[in-house]
């Protein structure tokens, strides 16, 4: 029953096949058989995700419909759900209960979601393996030596391992797509403004983005008619009628473009990942799609514009935890200035507190005009450059990573090696 899609769910669930008290206590047993393996959570909430079954079977019972009526959800530990422990997976934000509800979690619990509880993280997002959480690194269900991907790893590795139906995470620089491919699920990064951000603990306010983690694309359509759409709380939402994006399933794709960017495959990529997007290539071909050659001739500046901007715009979001009036305090300071320093010294871990160093340090005087905003003036000069692509083709195929998931470990030491694979994903949130 844990191994269920949305669809399937809705269906068994509508028909009385199946109550939702029956589903969630299944998924629950699956957690138990299988978390302490895979480690995707961070805070289960039992007790209350029994209530919602409860309330999601009496709706039911009465006639009602939702679109995600009695299915069990999880949600990325950086999305605040209110009076429950939102920690980012980091230690400065331990203890934090959120006051409030993000805006998706509202439009979860108005679709008749059964939230099942936080799944790990890199801490603040800053990771591309699961193992920055402050908590514990989370496994690849497929194989626990290797890494999840990140930063929403416990959001791909608890689908993955059937651990909940599907559930939500959020993408800086491909922090849902990488996990997606590592773990075998599907991902899905919105176009910027197309979901809230309202109640999204910032990491980057200018590239993040939230997006659902599912079994099949179908779960995915129906996820993004649930949370995308305007929201005046966030003045980033976009204001443009939302689509039904499931109906776009049935649509024939024979006679579409699909562009093949010639920078992709210059090397560096591996032959079996290179293999795989050949294959898929063919796949869409024998569908009735046409290829077409693109360039993207800026793409070699595309890490440092993304890792630059991101870092600077995490530097400012990440100063207002200095332990004064929420998360972590330090018990070890002489004055003031002392138990700021201690305060962010003790809480953030190493990977956050070198990002924020580089963004303090390309947003400071005399490297400002030379680092921060050379990079926004190359971020448009790489938007025009899919633009121009995007002219000549429908959509574009592209690898998700130069690589297979990797071991535990191997690269930890080795943060650059980290940033280099972002190569095939950061350009979209630029």
């Amino acid at each position: 029953m844990h191994r269920t899609t949305i669809t399937q769910a809705r269906e068994l669930l509508q028909n009385k096949k199946i109550s939702s008290v029956q589903l969630t206590e299944a998924v629950f047993s699956r957690i138990d058989e299988v978390e302490d393996k895979v480690q995707a959570f961070v805070h289960l909430s039992r007790e209350k995700a029994l209530q919602q079954a409860q309330d999601a079977d009496a709706r039911i019972a009465a006639g009602e419909e939702a679109p995600l009526l009695g299915v069990p959800i999880a949600l990325k530990d950086l999305i605040c759900t209110e009076g429950s422990r939102t920690t980012c997976s980091s230690k400065i934000l331990d203890q934090f209960v959120a006051p409030y509800n993000a805006t998706v979690t509202e439009k979860l619990n108005q679709a008749g979601a059964v939230m099942i509880g936080k799944t790990n993280m890199d801490e603040f997002a800053m990771g591309s393996s699961n193992e920055n959480s402050h908590h514990h690194p989370t496994k690849n269900p497929w194989d626990l030596d290797r890494v999840p991907g990140g930063s929403s790893g416990g959001s791909s590795a608890a689908v993955s391992a059937h651990e909940c139906v599907a559930s939500l995470g959020s993408d800086t620089g491909g922090s849902i797509r990488q996990p997606a491919s590592f773990c075998g699920v599907t991902g899905l990064k919105p176009t910027y403004g197309r979901v809230s951000r309202f109640g999204l603990v910032a990491f980057a306010s200018s590239l993040d983005q939230i997006g659902p983690l599912t079994k099949t694309v179908a779960d995915a359509a129906t996820l993004m008619n649930v949370i995308g759409g305007k929201d005046p709380r966030d003045s980033t939402s976009a204001n443009v009628p939302l689509p039904d994006f499931t109906q776009a399933l049935r649509k024939d794709v024979k006679g579409m473009k699909v562009g093949i960017p010639k920078e992709y495959f210059t090397g560096g990529i591996d032959p079996g990942v290179e293999k795989s997007v050949q294959e898929a290539i063919r796949t869409l071909e024998s569908m009735g799609m046409q290829t077409v050659e693109v360039s993207l001739p800026h793409l070699d500046y595309a890490v440092a514009t993304y890792y630059i901007i991101a870092c600077a715009e995490a530097s400012t979001n990440l100063s207002r935890y200095d332990g004064v009036k929420y998360g972590y305090r330090t018990e070890k300071s002489d004055n003031l200035v002392n138990m700021y320093e201690n305060t962010r010294e003790e809480g953030f871990g190493e990977e956050v507190k070198r990002r924020i160093i580089l963004g303090t340090f390309v947003l400071s005087t005399g490297y400002y005009d030379a680092y921060y905003l050379k990079a926004q003036k190359v971020r448009t000069l790489i938007k025009q450059d899919f633009e121009n692509a995007l002219g000549q083709c429908d959509v574009i195929a592209s690898p998700v990573t130069p690589y297979p998931a990797f071991k535990l470990e191997e690269k930890l030491e080795d943060p650059l090696q980290m940033y280099l694979a972002d190569i095939y994903t950061i350009s979209a949130n630029l």
